[in-house]
């Protein structure tokens, strides 16, 4: 369709919605305005033309006369960047940050000393599930992915660690900013959202909601794309093999004579108690764990969500206000931890990734 035929159908478009949309009740303007937005972007989409006109045609070289701007095809541009990514490797990320979680817990440091302890006759156990669960855990470990290998698939896929990335390979720097970002965009939205359901005084809200969905679709989409672009090769393979390993390891610290060997009740037990013996120490259990499940939790929801703009609000209240509480738990074990305790809070952290200054009162705190 020409482009001048594309203008009159946007003009014309634009005047219904604006004449017909105020003679609504609210309760039928909020039920069509998302509809007629999808009606406007079909009848755009099919009055434009998928193919672009040849240079030919552009200069009168082609078959025919040569045709004025507003007679030519109304191009069609989509941008489908948003969209653009692979889910699998996206989930494949959210699976790794819960082994790198389990790392830094000294999963993997544990399960190391009990084999030892085993083969060499130190706890005693010899007939129960524990100790035929440590000798197939001494015939099968990770066959391909070694300690170094999920190192450098940390550095690549969040930065994290020492371990030097491989030559040519792209490190996702951007991660750890980009991931306390979003936890407090996400709890910054449903805390305005709970502020608007309090001042309205009902439990319905008709009106737009006090809170900004922006901020987290902008945030959002951006982790998505770095993460994406920095999983690719080894990422999907070592997650699966890494982690039925690390689900075999929490089987295994959960069997009873294992258990009773440390006087302990439960796994993340053992896992103290064999760090406080023979690690220099235990880390940061609790605050480990929450933040392994939650942080997995909200990527997984990432790596499923294209944060569409065109989404109704009251949909993308119900759809994430699980998450909503996922990054409110992640936050709090994050300021628990070594690299947290410097968190400034929600409000000022949302400020600053924003670019937004902060308040007086923190900067002379700071």
């Amino acid at each position: 369709m020409a482009s001048e035929a594309n203008d009159v159908i946007k003009r014309l478009f634009q005047r219904f919605f604006r004449d017909e949309l105020p003679g609504l009740s609210p309760e039928e303007r909020a039920a069509f305005e998302s509809q007629f937005e999808l009606r406007f972007e079909d009848l755009v989409a099919k009055s434009s033309s998928p193919v672009a006109p040849s240079f030919a045609d552009l200069t009168g070289l082609g078959q025919g006369p040569i045709k004025p701007f507003d007679q030519l095809a109304y191009p069609l541009l989509v941008n489908d960047f948003d969209g653009s990514v692979i889910p699998s490797q996206l989930h494949a990320s959210a699976e790794l940050y819960f082994i790198y979680q389990m790392e830094r817990l000294k999963l993997f440091q544990v399960v190391n000393v009990l084999r030892r302890m085993f083969q060499l006759g130190q706890i005693r156990i010899q007939r129960g599930p524990g100790a035929r669960g440590l000798y197939i855990l001494e015939k099968w470990r990770p066959i391909r992915y070694s300690k170094r290998d999920r190192m450098i698939a940390y550095k690549r896929a969040f930065n994290y660690g020492t371990s030097p990335a491989p030559e040519g390979a792209i490190v996702n720097r951007s991660f750890h900013y980009q991931l306390v970002a979003f936890m407090s965009a996400m709890s910054q939205y449903f805390r305005d959202y709970t502020i608007g359901q309090v001042i309205r005084g009902a439990d319905q809200i008709d009106d737009r909601p006090f809170g900004n969905i922006a901020h987290v679709q902008r945030i959002g989409t951006d982790l998505r794309f770095n993460l994406d672009r920095a999983s690719y090769g080894n990422i999907l393979a070592l997650t699966e093999e890494v982690g039925q390993y690390v689900q075999q390891i929490l089987e295994l610290l959960d069997t009873p004579d294992i258990k009773k060997s440390f006087d302990a009740n439960t796994k993340w037990d053992v896992i103290e108690v064999v760090s406080q013996r023979h690690l220099g120490g235990h880390a940061e259990l609790s605050q480990r764990a929450k933040m392994a499940e939650a942080g997995r939790r909200v990527l997984q929801y990432i790596a499923d969500n294209e944060f569409s703009t065109a989404i109704d609000l009251e949909t993308f209240a119900a759809d994430s206000r699980p998450v909503g509480n996922q990054a409110e738990a992640w936050i709090a074990a994050y300021r628990m931890t070594p690299e947290g305790r410097r968190f400034p809070g929600v409000t000022d952290q949302m400020r600053w990734a924003v670019g937004l200054s902060q308040r007086p009162s923190v900067r002379a705190v700071a």
